[in-house]
C-alpha cells in the first residue's frame, strides 16, 4: 500500500507542478514537466499530462517513479494550519 502524505497549501488549489515539487518528489519544472508527460502522474485515478493542472483541496495526486528512485506516493493538498 502507498503512503499518503499531506501537503499543506496557502490557497484553495495548486498546479500540479508546483505541488510536486513542494512534495519533493521532483527537483524542479522540467522534471516535473517530463514525468507528467510521460504519463507518470495521475489525479484522482486519472492520467494527467498538464503540468499546470489545478490540483484542489483533497484530491489525490499519485507518482509512481521508480526509474526515477521515489516510491510511490499519494499527495494529498490541504489547507495550510
Amino acid at each position: 500500500m502507498s503512503d499518503v502524505e499531506e501537503i499543506p497549501i496557502r490557497d484553495e488549489s495548486i498546479r500540479l507542478g508546483q505541488l510536486l515539487k513542494l512534495a519533493g518528489v521532483v527537483e524542479n519544472g522540467v522534471i516535473a514537466r517530463e514525468i507528467i508527460a510521460e504519463g507518470a502522474v495521475t489525479v484522482d485515478g486519472e492520467p494527467e499530462d498538464r503540468r499546470g493542472a489545478q490540483i484542489s483541496l483533497g484530491q489525490k495526486v499519485r507518482f509512481e517513479g521508480e526509474e526515477f528512485g521515489l516510491p510511490t506516493a499519494t499527495l494529498t493538498p490541504v489547507r495550510e494550519g
